[in-house]
């Protein structure tokens, strides 16, 4: 995970990632609402409440941000390239954000509730995983959570979605007993994954269906997560 990696497709990443989605009938937008009503949905369930301090690990250009902010108390993005956050401080001018180098998290220990990562480890290199989880822990405040949101590599048509995104071409993806690995070997607790996406989601209901299924390893992606 790099900035040169990610740098050129900045200003057109909603545009890339629609091509690569094209023959789904959905586009980015779509999945960017489900799973930030996902996360709402695992902070309600986790702090019985959606007002907490939340960081948002390798947030890119901030797409989730304008769905997520009114909720909470506070949000922050960091990211490897420095020309997403440049986008995502011009869309979000109340989400605080800062570049990092990919390694060291650059808050002070304790300092969130929750920190979330969305499709972002299959760009992490794999003797970076690891640092990168610990680095999450040390942000989190006893009885945070972290939240890993992944794509499902046994999924065929997620892989075909992946195989046509220019630049998920160097992705190593991760499944959902790796992730919780990750989070284990680090400490977390309670650690457990859920499949997403399995079916159609639109709404409370439809989520709520949609999890009949997170058992069943056949969601297009799913989530993984751990409380310290």
């Amino acid at each position: 995970m790099s900035a040169p990696e990610f740098d050129p497709y900045s200003k057109d990443y909603k545009s890339l990632v629609n091509e690569s989605l094209a023959f789904s009938g959905f586009d980015v937008d779509y999945f960017t609402r489900v799973k930030a009503e996902y996360l709402k949905d695992i902070l309600q369930a986790s702090f019985g409440r959606t007002e907490v301090d939340v960081l948002d690990l390798g947030c890119g250009i901030g797409n989730y941000h304008t769905l997520l902010r009114p909720s909470l108390r506070s949000l922050s993005g960091i990211d490897v390239s420095s020309e997403s956050i440049k986008i995502a401080k011009s869309r979000n001018s109340d989400v605080s954000y800062s570049d990092f180098d990919g390694a060291t998290i650059p808050f002070q220990a304790g300092a969130f509730d929750v920190v979330f990562a969305v499709c972002v480890f299959h760009h992490v290199p794999l003797n970076g995983r690891n640092r990168l989880v610990e680095e999450a822990r040390r942000v989190l405040r006893t009885g945070g959570i972290m939240v890993i949101f992944e794509h499902n590599p046994i999924n065929p048509l997620t892989m075909r979605v992946v195989n046509r995104c220019v630049f998920d071409k160097d992705a190593i993806l991760l499944k959902s007993p790796e992730v919780e690995t990750l989070l284990v070997d680090r400490g977390f607790q309670d650690v457990r994954s859920r499949f997403i996406l399995t079916i159609p989601s639109f709404n409370k209901m439809t989520r709520i269906l949609d999890q009949a299924f997170g058992c069943v390893p056949i969601g297009a992606q799913y989530f993984s997560m751990g409380r310290v």
